[in-house]
C-alpha cells in the first residue's frame, strides 16, 4: 500500500502537520531521516509551495482537472499544451488547446519527480524548446507515482535509458511553486510557477 493510499485512508491532517512539524525542528546537524521516496516527495514538493491532488484511478483524474478549472475559472480559455495526448485524454472540457504561451495555463506531463528536492524533472518531450520563463504562469502536471525517484542523478539517468536513441534536450527542473503576487523588475526572468501536480496511483 502506497503512502498516498495509506494518508489519505487513514491518517487525519492534525496526525501528518505533527509528523512535518517534527521532522522541521530538528537540528540541521542532526543526520536526516531516511524517509520512503514517496514522504520525501510529498513534504518537500508542499514544502516548495507545490500543490498535489492525489488520484487512485482515471475517473478521479478527470475530477480534479474539473476542480482546477472551476476554481481559477479557466473553462472555455486557451490553454497551452504540447502533447496531443493530453488534449485527447481531456477534449471534454471545452478548452482551446494553443502552441503558444498567451494562454491561462500549461498542461504537460513530465519525466520524474524528484524526491530529496520536491521538484518535477521536465525536458523538450514536454516543454519543446521553450524556457520556463516563456511558459504561463499556471501549471498543470499529470504523473504518475511510478515516475517517483530519489535525486536528480536517477531522473537523469532514467530519461537516458529511456531515449536511448536520442536523449531529449532542454532538461530542467520546476521547484519553485510559490506564484509571484505583483510582477516587478525584481520578479524579471522568475521560472516560479502556480503548479497543480494531478498525481495518479499506478503502482
Amino acid at each position: 500500500m502506497s503512502l498516498f493510499r495509506r494518508l489519505f485512508s487513514s491518517k487525519s491532517k492534525s496526525d501528518q502537520k505533527s509528523k512535518e512539524r517534527h521532522i522541521d525542528d530538528r537540528s540541521k546537524y542532526m543526520p536526516e531521516i531516511d524517509l520512503p521516496v514517496d514522504e520525501s516527495f510529498m513534504m518537500n514538493f508542499k514544502r516548495n509551495g507545490g500543490k498535489f491532488l492525489y488520484c487512485d484511478k482515471d475517473e478521479e483524474v478527470l475530477d480534479s482537472f474539473d476542480k482546477i478549472l472551476l476554481e481559477n475559472d479557466w473553462y472555455e480559455k486557451d490553454v497551452c499544451c504540447f502533447d496531443i495526448g493530453l488534449e485527447h485524454k481531456f477534449s471534454g472540457y471545452n478548452l482551446n488547446y494553443v502552441k503558444n504561451s498567451n494562454a491561462s495555463f500549461f498542461f504537460a506531463t513530465c519525466e520524474y519527480l524528484i524526491a530529496d528536492s520536491g521538484a518535477i524533472l521536465v525536458s523538450s518531450n514536454q516543454l519543446r524548446e521553450k524556457k520556463l520563463t516563456e511558459l504561463p504562469d499556471n501549471f498543470v502536471i499529470l504523473a504518475s507515482t511510478s515516475q517517483l525517484v530519489k535525486s536528480i542523478g536517477e531522473g537523469l539517468k532514467g530519461i537516458k535509458d529511456k531515449n536511448k536513441n536520442a536523449i531529449p534536450s532542454n532538461i530542467t527542473t520546476i521547484k519553485d511553486f510559490e506564484p509571484q503576487k505583483e510582477k516587478d523588475f525584481l520578479s524579471y526572468g522568475s521560472s516560479s510557477k502556480n503548479l497543480y501536480l494531478l498525481l495518479l496511483e499506478d503502482l
